[in-house]
């Protein structure tokens, strides 16, 4: 039977046991769900990889508490190359519950798709590599690594820090990142760009404490109204990020992000404008964007008419490859620090950082990565940049700097990972399990 039909043959198995680990609550934050289930997630992962051919998989502890499933699957040939397979059994929480249209902890399908927390980021990559070795059997013709950790979306860095700590135990000729995604549903792609990040929560003061709006609005400063103004400097007009001392002219040469799909893609409603004065690739991938993700203020519903003393922001700064997080942090709090109005104390604490990452595409596991997907899907592969960041990447390349390290998954668009209803289109686990075979195969032969 050749891999295609194998793989068609073993998705029912596939679907069976993707709900299973989706009904696993996973959620690595214990002030909103047990770490029993973190527990759970990472026994299921190691009792299935164990049972294809890791015969040394355990679960070791990493610096933030969380396990992390390592095993290795020798092959028989002595210089075969060594490739990495990597994913995360964690999941964001489901935020609102009542948003999801279907059970968040429950493989649902319709409309085609897998819905449910986790069905693409990440344990339906977790599914694409036990689907691609067992089908491939007993004929994988490489040496295998594994790592699937349990706290990568609480970015509390654990097991970058074992990396670090154990640089043989994974040490690989390749690896396989697979937390990224597709162009969209058939449109094969290896993401090779990241941005890294900078979060930050500044703090603004005005008054000791509330005071009457009547008595005293007009001449007392308002912390709350000062806090808009001074994010309101962060964008013009048009939407781009304006940051005195950034570069906000990049552009992105690989595959366009086409405007009608992404306003698709991102939900936008009807009448309102795309941001910014570059192509969508250039403000997604090329340039850096940044965003509020909270404000600390009284709500409207149970408001008094007072004056707020005190409020504080998140702030969230995506930055591009070629761009250092410490220079964009001391950018940010000298650009928050010049836009505070009327005196008023601020404090800018920074709460985490990631660098922006940038793969190499010019070594033999790309080259096989590209024909296997051109292979699978029936189109040339492509390349994407990505928004999101994964610290983790620039660890293994500075601890394993001859490595080839290849980005790609199950994610797509429409999979609305860290959102209600996030799903996955079937098909694009089978096509990339099937990518993931033939790219073993492909990869072995290229190195013999």
């Amino acid at each position: 039977m050749d891999l295609r039909a194998r793989v068609a043959e073993l998705m029912p198995r596939a679907k069976e046991e993707l709900a299973e680990l989706v009904a696993i609550r996973s959620v690595a934050d214990p002030r909103q769900f047990p770490p029993e289930e973190c527990d759970r997630a990472a026994a299921w992962v190691l009792e299935h990889f164990a049972a294809l051919g890791f015969a040394d998989a355990r679960l070791a502890r990493t610096s933030d508490g969380s396990n992390a499933v390592v095993g290795s699957r020798p092959c028989a040939r002595a210089d075969a190359p060594t490739v990495l397979l990597y994913a995360h059994y964690d999941v964001q929480p489901p935020l609102d519950d009542t948003a999801w249209e279907t059970p968040p902890f429950e493989l649902t399908e319709k409309g085609g798709r897998w819905y449910g927390r986790g069905t693409a980021d990440c344990k339906g990559n977790i599914l694409m590599h036990l689907l691609a070795l067992r089908a491939l059997g007993e004929d994988v013709p490489v040496n295998l690594k594994l790592v699937v950790e349990g706290s990568e979306e609480q970015g509390t860095g654990g097991l970058e820090a074992f990396v670090v700590e154990n640089p043989d135990l994974l040490r690989a000729d390749t690896i396989l990142v697979c937390d990224t995604g597709n162009a969209a549903v058939g449109r094969p792609a290896s993401t090779v760009s990241l941005r890294g990040m900078v979060n930050v929560v500044v703090t603004v003061e005005a008054l000791a404490s509330e005071v009457h709006s009547g008595m005293f609005g007009g001449a007392a400063p308002d912390a709350l109204a000062a806090l808009v103004a001074m994010l309101a400097t962060l964008r013009d007009a048009d939407g781009n990020t304006t940051i005195e001392g950034l570069d906000t002219a990049g552009r992105w040469e690989g595959e366009p992000y086409p405007p009608e799909q992404f306003r698709g893609d991102a939900g936008l409603l009807e009448g309102v404008r795309l941001l910014g004065d570059g192509t969508v690739s250039d403000m997604l991938w090329a340039r850096p964007c940044v965003t509020v993700l909270g404000v600390d203020c009284p709500p409207v519903v149970g408001s008094a008419a007072a004056i707020v003393p005190r409020t504080a922001a998140r702030l969230n700064l995506r930055i591009p490859p070629g761009l250092a997080p410490d220079v964009a942090e001391k950018t940010l709090t000298a650009h928050l620090h010049d836009a505070a109005p009327w005196g008023v104390h601020v404090t800018v604490e920074v709460e985490a950082t990631g660098s922006p990452f940038r793969a190499t595409i010019d070594g033999p596991a790309y080259q096989a990565m590209g024909a296997a997907m051109a292979e699978a899907y029936g189109t040339p592969m492509v390349t994407l940049g990505q928004g999101g960041s994964i610290p983790l990447c620039n660890v293994f390349t500075d601890t394993y700097p001859d490595a080839e390290i290849i980005l790609m998954g199950v994610e797509e668009p429409q999979a609305l990972i860290h959102a209600p209803n996030e799903s996955v289109d079937p098909t694009e686990i089978s096509a990339m399990a099937l990518t993931e075979a033939l790219f073993l195969q492909r990869y072995a032969a290229a190195s013999s």
